[in-house]
């Protein structure tokens, strides 16, 4: 129970005569002065820091020894139960990766590990199926089991040589949902979405009547997972076809910044200094939720229609995060040329079940410690914009992928949920991230789709930032 369990609260401080940053973790949940932890981490580059541990020790919460330094790693490591140890591992490596960066927005320690049950789900695609506002559509319940069904062919993908009896089971499964929600789906896509939403039904049909029994006949295990691929993109496309309209009224506060009200599909080319051969090349496809963080992918959006990032080199990279955006100059974000102003976002985290996001404040603050977000930090290549670190709303250009890691965000020890505002996955091409250092570029971010769902963009009205429009589908805006 979350008023029960002590989060871990966190601060740092830096001392310019000593140049090191020191993290003070102690218990949330008592007022008075309680043993604590310091982790006490070099300082580096302002732009590209890594915080290695070299000194750990317990003691009283108004003093600094430098001494034990191996006691709170140890005590991870050493647990008696293996879940916590793992969970108790993971923290403690998590930390020393996430004291980072002296820039003024960046990653910052976690206050709490949001506990989550069972194995999370790491699969971007999934993932943004999942948080689509559909379920109480016509249709919906069963296009879901559909898609569930489809997608828990992995488990019978890792038998070695693939585990037909259960992908015959699954296949029925989904075609049986699909048979009892056809017409009930076809009748509740949005206007502007219909045909494509039926195309999708059809293909998904064949796909499940037809192309998965010959499959599954042949016993092609080549084939299995292609084509499972294949109808979880049309499930992709049924599922976003339901949506009819933009879901809530974002807050008046907010209403006249950038917004991007639905989704965009954006490609990212990146070029790499050392000339790096990827087997993929250079391109990665990502996704941004407007319908869950509209404002912080309304900002993004409207800074790669202003050609923001072209040609800004990678700031970070340490096997953690690879991080970007702090643009040359004294600022720390982007500064409006029609306000001369720095331009910030609200934090904006979207729980898995409301109707609104949480604008403001983390999740912590918001007293919701176990509550999930709609879309989590979950899969390798999760944006979500870089912030000070005791300033929620100081968000402004500088966004960072996550380099998911097993041993730095365990299935139950998530360490950036509810802090961050995630705003998108990338898709396709992911693995590149691995290969990039500090100091590779960022060749161009071009919108694919979704440009007509941006509204209040500032590019529109200006016209000398960057070139303007960078967008294919609508180019003859500016």
């Amino acid at each position: 129970m979350a008023a029960r369990t002590p989060s871990l609260s966190a601060r740092a401080s830096c001392s310019s005569s000593s140049s090191v940053c020191r993290l003070r973790l102690g218990s949330a949940h008592n007022s008075q002065a309680q043993e604590a932890r310091h982790v006490v981490c070099g300082a580096a580059s302002s732009r590209s820091q890594r915080c290695e541990p070299h000194v750990v020790t317990k003691m009283s919460s108004d003093d600094v020894v430098e001494d034990d330094k191996m006691d709170l790693l140890r005590s991870a490591w050493t647990t008696t139960d293996p879940k916590q140890n793992a969970m108790a591992k993971a923290s403690a490596v998590a930390m020393s990766a996430l004291i980072a960066i002296t820039s003024p927005a960046v990653v910052t320690p976690p206050a709490m590990a949001t506990l989550q049950p069972g194995d999370p789900i790491k699969n971007a695609n999934t993932l943004l199926r999942n948080a689509l506002p559909i379920d109480k559509k016509p249709g919906a319940k069963e296009i879901r089991e559909v898609q569930r069904s489809l997608e828990a062919i992995d488990q019978d993908l890792k038998v070695p040589g693939v585990r037909f009896s259960g992908v015959d089971a699954k296949v029925k499964k989904a075609k049986d949902s699909l048979r009892k929600s056809k017409d009930a789906l076809s009748k509740g896509f949005a206007p502007d979405k219909a045909q494509q939403g039926k195309d999708a039904l059809d293909e998904l049909q064949k796909g499940l009547e037809s192309d998965f029994p010959a499959i599954i006949e042949a016993k092609d295990k080549y084939a299995v997972q292609p084509t499972q691929t294949k109808l979880l993109t049309y499930v992709s496309v049924v599922e976003e076809s339901l949506v009819t309209e933009f879901p809530f009224q974002i807050p008046a506060e907010y209403s006249k910044m950038p917004a991007l009200k639905g989704r965009a599909v954006l490609d990212v080319t990146l070029k790499l200094n050392d000339n790096k051969l990827h087997e993929n090349g250079t391109h990665m496809m990502l996704v941004l939720d407007g319908y869950n963080a509209p404002i912080t992918a309304g900002n993004f959006m409207d800074l790669v229609m202003r050609r923001f990032y072209d040609g800004m080199e990678i700031q970070r990279a340490d096997g953690f995060v690879v991080q970007t955006g702090d643009p040359d100059g004294p600022a720390e974000g982007f500064i409006d040329p029609s306000t001369e102003a720095l331009r910030t976002v609200p934090l904006e985290i979207m729980v898995k079940g409301d109707k609104t996001p949480v604008y403001g404040e983390t999740l912590e603050e918001n007293g919701r410690y176990n509550e999930d977000p709609a879309i989590p930090f979950n899969a390798y290549g999760t944006i979500a914009m870089a912030r000070a670190e005791f300033e929620d709303n100081s968000g402004s250009s500088q966004f960072f992928w996550l380099l998911k890691e097993s041993e730095l965000t365990p299935s139950n020890a998530n360490l950036l949920d509810g802090r961050y505002a995630v705003f998108g996955y990338l898709v396709e091409n992911q693995d590149l991230l691995s290969s990039v250092q500090v100091g590779d570029t960022i060749e161009s971010i071009k919108v694919v789709s979704g440009a007509d769902l941006l509204e209040n963009a500032s590019y529109k009205v200006f016209s000398g930032f960057g070139g303007g429009n960078n967008s294919d589908e609508s180019s003859s805006s500016s």
